[in-house]
């Protein structure tokens, strides 16, 4: 029952709705642009709605969880984000590889590119998971998880872009260390959290 009410609260079972967007005015130049959108909402069967949402042009993204499955290990990170640090104080986060993508370049380009950038490998392989929004409410950004598959001995103590101005300490940890952060609230940054629990799923991880 409440399976099926869940359903028919979806997207097949409701009125149809049209949505209305204008373009988009920016309000807001920096490493991502800011953009306000005026969004009109009309069902067919009531008045509609218009109202403003603000928006961070993000854009694509990857995000990468290098796995060295013959030492058990992941290869993270930890660097300072601004976010982390305005909302808990604690902005030395502990993350999987992530970065954008470039113009022109597809998702596992970048995956790639962002594995030597942050942690100083080269993927022996990579296998294309899934997207997901990290903020749907706030930013249009879409994030593409890759498992890349690593050896992390050769991990650097620490990498990054110097042109980006990134400094990023390189961890080798074991997978249940890694699950143990995870679950002690240690590890905050959600694609890190999405990921590792997806390998949880999956049966690496015990």
């Amino acid at each position: 029952m409440i399976l099926r009410e869940l359903v028919g609260a979806g997207r097949g079972d409701r009125e149809p709705r049209s949505i209305t967007v204008s373009p988009p005015q920016l309000i807001g130049r920096g490493y991502r642009d800011y953009h306000r959108f005026v969004v009109t909402e009309r069902p067919t069967t009531e008045a509609g709605t218009t109202f403003e949402r603000d928006v961070l042009r993000s854009g694509r993204v990857v995000g990468v969880l290098a796995l060295d499955p013959e030492r058990d290990e992941l290869v993270l990170t930890r660097q300072f984000r601004i976010g982390g640090h305005l909302a808990t104080g604690r902005g030395e986060m502990i993350e999987i590889v992530a970065g954008r993508v470039d113009p022109g370049e597809t998702p596992e380009a970048a995956a790639r590119r962002e594995c030597i950038e942050e942690i100083g490998l080269t993927p022996l392989s990579m296998t294309r998971l899934f997207d997901f929004l990290p903020a749907p409410a706030l930013t249009d950004e879409v994030m593409t998880l890759f498992l890349a598959r690593v050896d992390a001995a050769a991990a650097p103590m620490r990498a990054g872009a110097s042109h980006e101005g990134e400094d990023i300490e390189v961890i080798r940890c074991p997978i249940s260390r890694a699950i143990d952060l995870m679950k002690r609230n240690e590890i905050q940054s959600a694609p890190t959290i999405i990921v590792l629990q997806w390998l949880q799923l999956a049966s690496f991880a015990p």
